[in-house]
């Protein structure tokens, strides 16, 4: 990836992290924006430089704290899109990265594991949730609503675990920082590398494995905005889909119609999984960091 910063090592924590968003933000997943597919406010293009934007400031993450790491990324990544492109990302990916390198026996560097993660959590401090704060309202992700407790147009809350606790019943990113980054492992990254040692394309094992990431989990960004039964619908849906390219593209087309019947209402918007898309990046950040998976240049 040669527009990678040179302040990012290749396969440091920066490379990877824009090398993952790309790879993601590629492969022809159902609903979400790739190289034939974009949406009003946001393309491929976009996602690509947010891609690379965030490099710098997630290469730094080990010796920084989170909260400097997230902001600093989402203000980068905001400068060079129109909409709030991968702060979803940022969150996923930035505790996975701030953890310190570890090799194994034959010098071989070591994924991070969950309690690795939940230790980079454990430290958080009153001026990483100032940070996060700023970094969540800057970014204007959709569908948040108000809140009574910890509402982004208030104050950063003192505890920031604790905001992420009340916000973890319907956001999937909330229940990984406050309930462990197990569920990625043994799902997304498990099911992206089976793909791959199963003989299956790059692209068509991100798309298997965001469409079981689906099957086992309705999308937190489908429930915000249109209510957990036409997230759970869309599950399904998808979990109908896995396996049939000609499934794959009627789900497609399903996410992206408009005025289409959902259930028991009419849905005049379209039905984008952000969440399972973002999951799906950081579960490819772990496997480019550890050495599993090494896409060619051209992936």
């Amino acid at each position: 990836m040669p527009l990678v910063p040179d302040s990012c090592r290749p396969w440091g924590r920066g490379w990877c992290a824009a090398g993952a968003s790309i790879l993601e933000a590629s492969a022809p997943k159902p609903g979400n924006v790739h190289p034939a597919a974009a949406f009003d406010d946001l393309t491929h293009a976009e996602l690509v430089a947010a891609g690379l934007a965030i490099a710098p400031a997630l290469e730094r993450a080990a010796d920084k704290p989170l909260g400097h790491t997230i902001l600093a990324a989402v203000t980068a990544a905001r400068a060079v899109t129109r909409s709030n492109a991968n702060l979803g990302i940022v969150l996923a990916i930035a505790p996975v990265a701030a953890v310190p390198e570890a090799l194994d026996d034959r010098g071989r560097r070591l994924a991070p594991s969950p309690a690795d993660i939940a230790s980079v959590l454990a430290r958080l401090t009153p001026s990483d949730a100032d940070d996060v704060w700023q970094a969540i309202r800057l970014a204007q992700p959709g569908g948040m609503g108000t809140s009574p407790q910890h509402d982004l147009s208030g104050p950063a809350p003192a505890d920031l675990l604790a905001a992420m606790r009340l916000a973890a019943p319907h956001d999937t990113i909330a229940r990984l920082w406050t309930q462990g980054y197990d569920p990625l492992f043994t799902g997304l990254v498990a099911d992206l590398d089976a793909g791959l040692r199963g003989g299956l394309s790059l692209n068509d094992a991100i798309v298997e494995a965001f469409l079981g990431q689906l099957e086992r989990e309705p999308d937190s960004l489908i429930i915000r905005k249109h209510g957990a039964g036409v997230a759970i619908d869309v599950s399904e849906r998808a979990a109908a889909a896995r396996g049939s390219p000609e499934k794959i593209a009627e789900f497609d087309r399903f996410l992206r119609s408009s005025g289409r019947r959902v259930t028991d209402r009419l849905q005049p918007h379209r039905l984008n999984p952000g969440t399972s898309a973002d999951l799906t990046a950081a579960a490819l950040y772990i496997l480019m960091y550890d050495g599993r998976l090494r896409p060619p240049p051209t992936a």
